[in-house]
């Protein structure tokens, strides 16, 4: 699908014109429309992560969770169709459930979706996803039909160390609430369901972690679908998919053991100590009534 180009007028009166430029999308072999070279991508992937995770809570400071998920994540990034490119993956102290992916390569998971998810398979599935967003460079398209190629030209130009005030709050917030297309989605959901497979993961972890995410939304609005649009009969074409390429595979990993040890007991661990902290504080401001 081509990306539509953006032609923007200063309100200072001041033009500038993008001059279109071709790329070829790498997961989906299609010729698209791109204004930013893989270049920007990085650049603005490394400006903003610090600023994003502070936003989304910090980083959790277990360094075993962290390592865990950044070395499933390593898995998926050896077998994409750019693993050339550094990439992160990390876990933010966010109760909402919701992944991101920042352009270049920078991909975070929230506490409340870990704590959702059941093996390590539906993590490679979640991780895999968001790297097809990466891989096709579908956060920087997003942003700049969101906020404005203007805006990200400011933020990620060259020779500008540092964004303005009002360019870089633009772009945060972009980065924080954009939306994906649904044909973006599919596509990161059938690329994701490659890049697991091919790193030895069990592909029903991609269906099991939609019936994951559907089922809560049945509940209440989940963040996950805010910003990745649930595209039309998103199991069906999945299953379908597992069931025409990877059906004769076998031994590939569902890792449900693992996952509670290296997951779902710490953050269990975690909420505990929060929940005693909260009720010391609480009994701390309680002043003692006087006696009758």
């Amino acid at each position: 699908m081509a990306r539509r180009m953006t032609v923007i007028t200063c309100c200072l009166g001041l033009s500038l014109t993008v001059l279109p430029g071709c790329a070829v999308n790498p997961a989906t072999g299609e010729e698209e429309m791109m204004l930013f070279s893989p270049e920007k991508d990085v650049a603005m992937g490394k400006k903003y992560a610090p600023a994003i995770e502070k936003e989304l809570g910090g980083l959790i400071p277990d360094d075993n969770l962290q390592n865990y998920v950044n070395q499933i994540g390593q898995k998926i990034a050896r077998v994409c169709h750019q693993p050339d490119l550094s990439y992160h993956y990390a876990v933010v102290d966010d109760k909402m459930t919701n992944a991101l992916a920042l352009p270049g390569g920078y991909v975070y998971i929230t506490r409340g979706l870990l704590a959702e998810l059941k093996t390590e398979a539906q993590l490679a599935a979640v991780l895999a996803h968001e790297t097809g967003h990466v891989v096709a460079r579908d956060t920087m398209a997003a942003l700049s039909r969101q906020i404005g190629t203007l805006a990200v030209l400011g933020a990620v130009g060259a020779g500008s160390d540092s964004p303005s005030a009002v360019h870089g709050a633009s772009v945060m917030a972009g980065l924080l609430s954009l939306q994906y297309s649904r044909e973006d989605e599919k596509d990161a959901d059938l690329t994701g369901l490659s890049y697991m497979t091919q790193a030895g993961y069990d592909p029903n972890g991609m269906v099991e972690t939609m019936k994951i995410l559907e089922e809560l939304q049945t509940i209440r609005p989940i963040e996950f679908f805010s910003t990745h649009p649930n595209p039309d009969s998103r199991i069906l074409y999945l299953e379908d998919r597992i069931a025409r390429r990877y059906a004769d595979l076998h031994g590939l990993k569902v890792g449900k053991e693992e996952y509670a040890e290296r997951v779902l007991t710490p953050l269990a661990q975690r909420k505990e100590k929060e929940r005693i902290k909260a009720q010391d504080l609480d009994s701390w401001g309680r002043k003692e009534e006087p006696a009758p």
